[in-house]
């Protein structure tokens, strides 16, 4: 049987662009993983690793302009978007690169031996060591900073983690031009150009996470694909992890006071964040608590104004487009739903965006699970409460999330604030206070993960302590120096970070 075309897709007009590869048959999967892995002792040598990510930052800003062309082709998302998505991506590499050079990922941890400790203590060194080949799962909507070139790539190969990476079926042409390049920086700085290797195809994604070599697995996308590829590593004979990001509401709570101050800038900068790459990003907020009365009503007239302005979008392929308005069809059917901008189609190609409105106390009565539920794409729920408890009622139908934002007064104290500060946090990853979720700064403080279905474990797939995902401990018990590797002997001879 003939392997598939894999097809690039124009989502402005729903037709194929160009043949790009043919789908990975489980044989071309076995291939591509045994040659990650024959090649992982390279990445032994931390300078070569850091100066690995150093080059291909270097050779994807030089590609810039045909990775932007190729990327808006298939994605939609314009030039302006995705020259910020190049530049986060080139920086996130140069980050890690620097993680690696610093070298305190190694959390390197070390006990002289103490004869009179009770019980006696040995001499112990511990550090953390490579898991080995990383199966990548790129995104949709981040066709470069969460996809071939992005964070779960980059963290692994700080790591020291070979990667074999399942494009996305939205931007093959973006996929395989981005791994083009990424090998062709490994061989730059004297690696093996099979630490990084590409594959496309379902069937390929499913016998990737299968494989026996496969040491650990990274994936953003929805939670049902996110779930099976989770369950599958779990049943493998030998279990792996698997750090998934699956699904987030973001839920957005408004304190009275809030409202009573800025309910117009509020309602405005709901707008933009929920619209934002067509609604289509991780973070978008797609859930928010709103108080009844005149200054709610302000804000909601606001954010009613700000959708009639915004234009049509074309989301990342119609499929997408589809499932959208189904789904928001489907919630505005709900009893004591309403629609007051419904999110409806633009041209045939195009969505245009609104928000369903309800009270805190048909949510929480009726039989409303769909509402507190992800929708991709521009729509959001906004649900009217007239009480302190009404707010505890809805959060406790909301799930895991990547953030929760709480938006109070600026000018003054606002009572409401701590209380509910402290009932947010455990509902999500990053907690925000007068702010907007979308947009995840890479920095070492950064936790982009949260309760599940946002993410499937506790790590985080932004930021510095990304890269913790891909490494396990190991300690050595009373071994001679000489057999200690460098970075555990007397002495400290790399001039490491140590404990």
């Amino acid at each position: 049987m003939a392997a598939e075309p894999v097809w690039s897709v124009d989502p402005r007009t729903g037709k194929p662009r160009e043949r790009v590869a043919v789908e990975a048959t489980t044989e071309d999967v076995d291939r591509a993983v045994r040659a990650a892995h024959e090649v992982r002792e390279a990445l032994a040598d931390r300078t070569a690793r850091a100066a690995f990510l150093r080059t291909a930052a270097g050779l994807l800003q030089e590609a810039g302009e045909q990775i932007v062309e190729t990327a808006d082709a298939e994605t939609a998302l314009g030039p302006v978007r995705l020259n910020g998505e190049l530049a986060r991506t080139a920086a996130q590499l140069r980050a890690f690169a620097e993680v690696v050079d610093e070298g305190s990922f190694l959390d390197i941890r070390i006990d002289l031996p103490d004869p009179g400790a009770i019980p006696p203590r040995p001499d112990l060194r511990r550090w953390k060591i490579p898991l080995g080949v990383v199966a990548v799962y790129a995104a949709s909507n981040f066709p470069l900073a969460f996809s071939v070139p992005g964070g779960d790539t980059a963290s692994a190969l700080a790591a020291g983690c070979p990667v074999v990476i399942k494009a996305h079926p939205d931007h093959p042409a973006t996929s395989e031009l981005c791994a083009s390049l990424l090998r062709r920086a490994a061989v730059k700085a004297g690696l093996p150009e099979d630490v990084v290797v590409l594959v496309h195809g379902f069937d390929a994604g499913v016998a990737l996470v299968r494989h026996p070599l496969v040491a650990a697995a990274g994936f953003t996308g929805s939670v049902r694909g996110g779930r099976a590829l989770f369950d599958a590593a779990a049943a493998r004979p030998v279990p792996i992890p698997f750090h998934g990001e699956l699904g987030s509401l973001n839920p957005v709570v408004l304190t009275p006071a809030a409202v009573e101050e800025r309910a117009e800038e509020i309602g405005a900068g709901l707008a933009g964040s929920m619209t934002m790459g067509a609604g289509q990003f991780c973070t978008k907020p797609g859930f928010v608590l709103a108080p009844s009365g005149e200054a709610g009503d302000r804000f909601v007239e606001a954010l009613t104004e700000a959708l009639r302005d915004t234009q049509p979008a074309v989301m990342l392929d119609h499929r997408m487009r589809g499932s959208f308005l189904t789904r928001t069809y489907e919630m505005a059917m709900n009893d004591g739903v309403t629609a007051p901008v419904h999110p409806v189609p633009g041209d045939p190609h195009t969505v245009k965006a609104g928000f369903l409105a309800l009270t805190v106390r048909t949510l929480v009565d009726g039989d409303h699970r769909d509402l507190t539920e992800e929708v991709f794409g521009p729509v959001t729920v906004v649900a009217r409460y007239d009480s302190r408890t009404e707010i505890t009622e809805a959060l406790a139908r909301v799930p895991g999330n990547l953030t929760a934002t709480l938006h109070i007064a600026e000018q003054g104290q606002d009572e409401d604030a701590a209380p509910l500060l402290a009932e947010l946090t455990p509902l999500a990853g990053r907690v925000l206070v007068n702010g907007w979720p979308t947009g995840v700064a890479v920095a070492a403080a950064q936790h982009h993960g949260g309760p599940y279905p946002a993410t499937t474990s506790t790590a985080t797939s932004v930021g510095a302590t990304a890269i913790e995902r891909w490494l396990r401990p190991v300690t050595y018990q009373s071994t001679p120096g000489h057999l200690l590797p460098p970075e555990l002997r007397d002495g400290n001879p790399l001039g490491l970070p140590r404990h």
